[in-house]
């Protein structure tokens, strides 16, 4: 994120992601636990926009770039 920042404008879009894959509940899940916050994520398959997003959609390709911090490290700082 900081060479994209104090880099040269791209003119265009930047895809950024982590080294990991997870579901939209799962990210819920560790965001919770990360805080020490024992709520369950319940998954809605009927839950509008998402729940018909399906595989691999949400998941960044081509000339991204892919951090090496993963979400969990990201999370404890």
């Amino acid at each position: 994120m900081a060479e994209v920042c104090v880099g040269a404008p791209l003119r265009g879009t930047r895809n950024v992601a982590g080294p990991e894959v997870f579901t939209l509940d799962e990210v819920g899940r560790i965001a919770l636990a990360a805080r020490g916050d024992q709520r369950t994520v319940i998954t809605d398959n009927n839950a509008g926009k998402y729940a018909v997003a399906s595989s691999d959609v949400l998941i960044v390709k081509g000339d991204a770039v892919i951090a090496k911090t993963t979400y969990r490290d990201w999370l404890a700082r």
